[in-house]
């Protein structure tokens, strides 16, 4: 299981701006803004970013200044491969170190999508257990071995919610990594990121999609 929700994309004006420094062709910019608020390429800047995203890293660098913002709710099996792009993102998470025992530990906290109906029975007796030692933990004085049973029983199907920030640049590369990936969460993921502004365009795009700078 994963969701993801309150998506923002910034900064694509001054990304676009930049991506035209080099040239100094700040003249030829033809986008601007629609009155939602969402700013709109226009023909001369979109064929620019295509050929600068498919020329290398070395010419997209305006792709990294293209900041995405959203929280994402997932399985700490799944945090755990996500925090292998330590590259230009920030993560702020809910704590299970600190709240782990500030609710009622139920079974929908955990991801059991694929559970089979035999290892769906004994999560719930697991989670069933746990819940009775964050009880005790709650009305027997907070004794400290109990907070560490909470702790180190927890499963890694237990979801988390962080919010994090991360640019295209970062999410090109998770994108061509992990969208044949075995876990449906990045199958999610990777669609989630196709729905993003000008994903087609500069996320997602082949090498053969645009003209070449030259």
């Amino acid at each position: 299981m994963i969701k993801i929700e309150r998506t923002s994309v910034m900064n694509l004006e001054n990304a676009m701006r930049g991506a035209r420094n080099p040239l100094n062709s700040w003249a030829r910019s033809d986008s601007s803004y629609d009155e939602n608020g969402d700013y709109i390429l226009g023909p001369n800047d979109l064929s620019l970013a295509k050929r600068l995203r498919v020329a290398g890293s070395d010419h997209r660098k305006y792709v990294r200044m293209i900041m995405v913002c959203c929280d994402i709710t997932a399985p700490l099996y799944w945090w755990k491969e996500y925090d292998t792009y330590k590259v230009a993102t920030v993560a702020n998470s809910t704590s299970t170190m600190h709240k782990i025992h500030s609710k009622p530990i139920e079974y929908d906290d955990f991801s059991h999508d694929h559970l089979t109906p035999d290892a769906e029975k004994i999560m719930k007796d697991y989670i069933a257990e746990i819940e009775k030692i964050r009880i005790r933990y709650m009305e027997e004085g907070k004794n400290k071995e109990d907070w560490y049973d909470l702790i180190q029983m927890i499963p890694s199907s237990y979801n988390q919610m962080r919010t994090v920030t991360l640019n295209y640049e970062t999410l090109i590369n998770i994108y061509f990594a992990r969208r044949t990936h075995k876990l449906d969460e990045w199958h999610t993921f990777c669609e989630w990121i196709e729905t993003l502004p000008y994903a087609k365009e500069i996320i997602i795009a082949k090498n053969d999609e645009a003209e070449p700078l030259d």
